[in-house]
């Protein structure tokens, strides 16, 4: 998933987020809207998973 793809599926991205990562708040969401990068990031932060690995469960949503 690239940043082109997260901004159109957005919604259903964010629902999915929050169901397999329950430690993500709606900030958290707010503040990564349709942004790739820092999607990432967030999620690197709040499971302590390395990128590739956070890019690799993203690919699978």
């Amino acid at each position: 998933m690239n940043s082109l793809e997260l901004k159109g599926k957005w919604n259903q991205v964010k629902g999915d987020l929050k169901k397999k990562y329950a430690s993500l708040t709606d900030d958290d969401l707010k503040a990564a809207e349709g942004e790739y990068d820092k999607l990432v990031g967030i999620l690197q932060e709040k499971t302590g998973k390395g990128k590739e690995e956070v890019e690799k469960e993203l690919q699978s949503l």
